[in-house]
């Protein structure tokens, strides 16, 4: 009997543990909040709007489209310049699937176990990133490039690999060894990124 009840009480917890890793289900069908700004819209609408790595993007989350408020998701709109490229990073909260739009995107991620996946992703393909993984896009063709990106968070979150390492507080000797840099390499990668 008092394995039984082991058993039980381990199954129990189990399913408790599995419930728990979730994004908790809505208490109501839709929760548009209240907010001064109507509804907010930014375009991208010439070249100026493109950093130097030839990407630029528009996350669509509750924060600037409330009617996605409490319904787990959020979406993005990336546009690549042609050989624009948008740097290692993950989403420390979402899994991504992303569409291609227009273009040829050489896409990837990179595993826990250090396996790249990676592969040219073209017009009406999908390409999925898991939660928490490294990964990166890269315009390959010959012209402009468009994928559109949905999250199943409504905040997924976004540390970019570059950022996150180089041009913060990080003690330089450490880098410096970390990534067999010279004083000179660093202070031009801490400057490229602050």
């Amino acid at each position: 009997m008092f394995c039984m009840m082991r058993i039980l009480f381990l199954l129990i917890s189990i399913h408790f543990y599995i419930i728990s890793a979730f994004d908790s289900d809505p208490l109501q069908d839709y929760c548009i909040p209240h907010t001064p700004i109507h509804f907010l819209q930014k375009c991208i609408t010439s070249h100026r709007d493109f950093k130097a790595t030839g990407f630029a993007s528009i996350p669509v989350s509750s924060n600037v489209f409330p009617g996605l408020n409490i319904l787990g998701m959020s979406f993005v709109r990336a546009d690549f310049d042609v050989d624009g490229i948008n740097v290692p990073h993950y989403h420390p909260r979402a899994t991504e699937t992303a569409f291609v739009l227009e273009g040829r995107i050489y896409s990837g991620f990179i595993d826990t176990g250090y396996r790249l996946f990676a592969k040219v992703i073209e017009k009406g393909e999908v390409m999925v990133f898991p939660k928490g993984l490294i990964h990166f896009q890269m315009n390959i063709g010959d012209s402009p490039a468009t994928i559109v990106g949905s999250f199943n968070s409504q905040n997924p979150g976004l540390v970019k690999v570059p950022s996150a390492v180089f041009g913060t507080s990080i003690k330089e000797e450490l880098l410096m060894k970390a990534f067999g840099l010279d004083k000179k390499e660093l202070a031009k990668l801490n400057k490229g990124l602050s």
